[in-house]
């Protein structure tokens, strides 16, 4: 299954929490966005700039989007022709899914429901520095690959060459992908490349928490998160301002579920 068969299974199984549903407001910043739904439930994806082109009034769609149907919006999920209306659509579909009711697996022992053990090798694509922190302690072997830090030259022990993902890769027991690999169009080469693990979980915002839409697929473990729409004046705020997640961490409902054994 390739990325845009994946996302169209995503969106396809989005659509009964979709269905009557509309967008009521949107803001972009410059590294996250978020929407909402029907002035009530709230979506938060990354924005991803690297590919993103240049110039003035480049996302025309962007001011085009509240008052849109959600079935329609979230659609760009599938069919956005750049990273950000990509996002825009998962965004829409993650409001849409806080009515589900998914279960949280995650607890101290098992971090995002995983058995580790020292003799494990973790895999992460995309450098996620929490995660790391919160598992040093099981004292597992770390292969890490973000092109953002390769690109500035910052490789550290753990963090390894892009070109060395097929290969290492491979070899890992657990891997995390971050959920903006579904924006971008990388989830199914890096899943194709993890098929020996016996743990993949997508991690971050931008993972859509929609259990049925990854059917057929290796993943075992969705770690997205929910927002809480009391919270949107702040969360709206402080993503216009540019604002990351360190920053919005506060506002974060985790949300940690698994979807295969």
């Amino acid at each position: 299954m390739n990325a845009m068969e994946l996302r169209e299974q995503i969106y396809q199984a989005s659509l009964p929490l979709l269905q009557g549903r509309m967008v009521t407001d949107l803001v972009v910043g410059l590294s996250l966005l978020a929407v909402e739904l029907d002035e009530k439930d709230l979506g938060v994806g990354y924005v991803l700039r690297d590919d993103l082109g240049g110039g003035c009034s480049i996302f025309p769609y962007a001011r085009k989007t509240v008052g849109m149907s959600a079935v329609d919006a979230g659609r760009w999920f599938v069919t956005g022709g750049d990273d950000v209306q990509r996002a825009i659509g998962g965004a829409v579909i993650n409001a849409a899914s806080t009515v589900l009711p998914l279960v949280d697996s995650d607890s101290q022992e098992h971090p995002f429901d995983l058995t580790l053990r020292p003799d494990n090798t973790i895999g992460m694509v995309g450098m996620v520095r929490p995660v790391v922190m919160r598992l040093h302690n099981f004292g597992c072997k770390w292969y890490i690959f973000d092109r953002g830090k390769c690109a500035q030259g910052n490789i550290s022990q753990d963090i390894y060459p892009m070109e060395q993902q097929r290969e290492l890769l491979g070899q890992c027991d657990v891997v995390f992908l971050s959920g903006t690999t579904t924006v971008n169009g990388t989830v199914s080469d890096l899943l194709e490349m993890a098929q020996n693990a016996r743990e993949v979980v997508l991690i971050g915002s931008s993972v859509p928490m929609i259990p049925a839409g990854f059917a057929g697929t290796n993943v075992s473990v969705l770690a997205g998160s929910w927002w809480r729409h009391e919270d949107k004046p702040e969360i709206f705020r402080l993503i216009s301002q540019a604002s990351g997640m360190m920053t919005l961490g506060r506002y974060m409902v985790k949300k940690n579920v698994r979807i295969r054994s």
